[in-house]
Parts: C-alpha cells; structure tokens; sequence
C-alpha cells in the first residue's frame, strides 16, 4: 500500500532569503517524494522572493495571488484536494525537521473525526538566561506593573533581538511619542535572550541598551561568568558583555487554547521544552504556522474567513470544526522550528491592530452568548482605562500624552463594529449547524496556557 499523498502550502509575502531554509528543509522531509506536493502561494511579493523560488525549486508549484489578501490567501490551495489524502501548512519563517510529517499523518490513527494534527512548535532560536536586578519605579496610574528599566535595544552579535527576548523581567512591546520600540523590564528577574537557532555554548557577545525614565540608578546583570553592574539614566546607556554555556529551546506551540477570557494563546507559549510536553494530546485548536489537515474537515467546515487578513484565522476556522464535532491532536513526536512574527513584527500596529479585531471577531462568530456579548463591553472599558493612564494622566501632570495604544483600539472596534452584521449571520449559520451545545464548547475553554512540568 503506498504512502499518503500530501500536498504543503507555504504561503510567502517578502519572504526574503527565509524561503532557503524553508524550501531546503522541506524537500529533506523524510517521505516518497512522489508523494509530496510542495505549493507556494505568492502574496504579491515584491522583493523578489517568488523569483528566488522559481529558480531554486524548480519542483515547487507556485500560485499566484493578484494582490496580498492576508493569511485566507491559503484558501487558494485548499479549495481542490480530490487528489490528495491531507494538506498541510508551514509558514515561509518554519523550518521543518526531517522526519516531521510522518507522525502528524499517523496522528489521524483512523479516527475520521480528527480533523488535523499539531506539531510541537519552538522557537527557532535557542536562549540563556541572564539575571537582571535593578531598583523599581512607580509606574503611572492604573497600571499594576512593577517597572524597573526601558529596553530600547538587545543586541547579539550585532543584531537587535528585542522583540524575542522574553523572561518573568520583561513586559511586552510598546512604542513611545515618537513611534520608536522599547519594553520595560521589571524589578528583577530572568531576561531569556536568544543566542543561535543551533546548539552551541558560544561565547555571545550582547548589547544591552537602557534608560530611566526619571534618575539614575544601578542596573545588574548576573550570567554563567560573572556580574555587570551599571549606572542607567534618562539618556540610553549600553551595556556590554559575554554569555556562554549550555542553551535551550522554548515552545511557541503546542496547541492552541482559547482563555475564559476569549484570548486565542498558544498552550506552553515561552516555556523551556521539556517532558511536560512529550505526551500527545486533544487540543481545542490548531496553530497555522504549521498543521496537517484531513480534507473532509475543511469540505465540511469551510476555509478561511477572508475578511480577517492576518491573525486568529486559525482560532476561527478550529472553533468552526468544534461546532461540528472535530476534534484535533498535539503530536509531540513533529518538530518545527519558528521565527515567530518574523512576517509581521509582535507589537506592531499591524499587529495589534488585527489581532484584537479578529479576536472580537472570533467571539460574535463562535463563542458561547455571555462571552460574545461581553467581550465588546470589556473592550470599550479597559480602552477607557488605557486613555486615562496614556492621554489624561500625562495632560493632568503637564507631560505629553500618548495616542497610539488607544488609537489603534479604536480602530479595531470600529473595524470589528463595520464587519458585525455579517459577523451575526455567520453567527446563526454556525450555531444552526453545531452538533455541540454551549454548555459543551464552554468547557473546552481554559483558564491558563501554561503547561505544569513533570
């Protein structure tokens, strides 16, 4: 009996060079090669990148979309799968390992209502710690956080790695008056920095670009080799010194969850790989960065919502097959590594724009009635919240007011408000086809991502 035939869609916007690795990695995919379709959709690509692939890999069928539509582009090569026994996706900034693909097939075990199979997804860089101290300072009202530091860069071995450093001291990305990125460390804690996407003990050198917001203060870094202490004032200071020793890898996902809260997350987001997640597992939804697909799942619950672009498309089209009775396994057994928002940078106002419209979007479409009614009202109250803390509080003290977080909020509720009378049609068509109740998908929803380690 012959091998499965699967067709992998990677769906490439300026893809750059990334497409190299992810290409390579692919055709070294342990399976008859007769048996596998490699298919890249082009987003109206203008850096050259589908040229690159045309001429690099020749076997690669390339489709051609007339304009950028957004992530739903993927609809282009899952609309016709007569001939093919499964569809997989990987992202163009997803390296697959060798032997990923076999264990996602035999993931389906003949059980005809998994719909797809997940792989264990890590970040494709590897991390060390570095531990920060440094004194707090009291952040503006309304906001509970315990700050200690601006990061305006992280630099190793020449290139900015901020957005991906993570850690209990870090807080997410922000951007201030004039537009420029920075993120605010707290008291003290585990800065993960990432050093190399293979395993090494390097030494690294790393930059470290700080300041105060308001006097100077001592600053502590503590690695393998030794301790950094440094004055940090309101004007950038940098910090230098060497890491080295053993690295280690942290999960982007392994599933995806929805939160009580209707936040999509992905289970075990920037925890260490360990054998907490070694052991398969039903999941609520699947991640599109890289997934396996029964055809009959997606001829039965559709394909991308095309009016969402970019993000939560996947928590969409997952809740959709929960509704009519899906259901989807993590396979800890695939691995594949990650440039997570490689395409679209993580704080971005793309980024936020879209996620936190679609996210509302999900919610009037899916989720059971008090979460999808709510979720709109809660919005508008901590939109209100962050323009008290962003805009009033700086007017009331004589300092310049931020818009830009509260802005882009705006926006998302008015893109989320434009879209809602389809929204509520998609609504009463989903729900008149669900084979769950809402007692039952309510169920499914979970309080935290995070995974307990054994």
């Amino acid at each position: 009996m012959s091998q499965p035939r699967v067709r992998v869609v990677v769906l490439n916007y300026n893809g750059g060079r990334l497409l190299e690795r992810t290409f390579s990695a692919l055709e070294a995919t342990v399976w008859p090669r007769d048996r596998l379709d490699l298919v890249m959709i082009d987003n109206a690509s203008t850096d050259g990148s589908r040229q690159l692939v045309a001429e690099a890999f020749p076997s690669v069928c390339i489709i051609d979309s007339p304009s950028n539509t957004g992530f739903p582009a993927n609809n282009l090569a899952l609309t016709s799968l007569a001939e093919v026994d499964f569809v997989a996706l990987v992202n163009n900034d997803a390296f697959v390992e060798p032997d990923w693909l076999a264990p996602l097939v035999a993931g389906f075990d003949d059980d005809l209502r998994v719909g797809a199979t997940c792989p264990k997804i890590l970040l494709a860089s590897r991390f060390v710690d570095v531990t920060l101290e440094t004194p707090a300072m009291a952040p503006a009202p309304g906001d509970p956080r315990s700050l200690g530091v601006r990061l305006v860069a992280v630099t190793v071995d020449g290139v900015d790695v901020l957005g991906a450093v993570s850690g209990d001291a870090v807080h997410g990305i922000e951007h201030d008056s004039e537009h420029r990125r920075f993120r605010w460390t707290s008291s003290g804690g585990v800065l993960s920095i990432p050093v190399a996407d293979q395993e090494s003990e390097g030494p690294w050198l790393v930059e470290i670009e700080a300041m105060r917001a308001d006097r100077v203060e001592s600053m502590v870094f503590t690695t393998e080799t030794g301790r950094v202490v440094t004055n940090v004032d309101t004007l950038p200071a940098t910090i230098s010194f060497e890491v080295s020793g053993p690295t280690y890898s942290l999960v982007n996902n392994t599933g995806s969850v929805v939160m009580t809260d209707g936040s999509g997350a992905d289970r075990g987001y920037l925890q260490p790989d360990g054998p907490a997640f070694d052991q398969p597992r039903e999941v609520f939804a699947w991640c599109g960065a890289a997934v396996l697909f029964r055809p009959e799942y997606l001829t039965d619950v559709g394909l991308f919502d095309e009016r969402f672009f970019l993000y939560y498309e996947d928590i969409d089209l997952s809740w959709r097959g929960q509704h009519r009775g899906w259901r989807y396994r993590y396979i800890p057994e695939s691995h594949v590594r990650h440039l997570h928002a490689a395409t679209s940078v993580e704080g971005s106002d793309t980024f936020r724009h879209y996620t936190e419209r679609n996210r509302l979007a999900t919610l009037t479409k899916n989720a059971p009635g008090p979460l999808a009614w709510r979720s709109p009202l809660r919005f508008l109250w901590s939109t209100g919240a962050y323009a008290h803390r962003d805009i009033v509080g700086p007017l009331l003290r004589g300092r310049r007011p931020q818009f830009s977080l509260v802005g882009s909020r705006l926006r998302s509720f008015g893109g989320w408000a434009a879209m809602l009378p389809y929204l509520l049609g998609e609504r009463r068509r989903i729900r008149g086809g669900s084979v769950r109740t809402e007692a039952e998908l309510d169920a499914k929803l979970s309080v935290t991502a995070q995974v307990e380690p054994t």
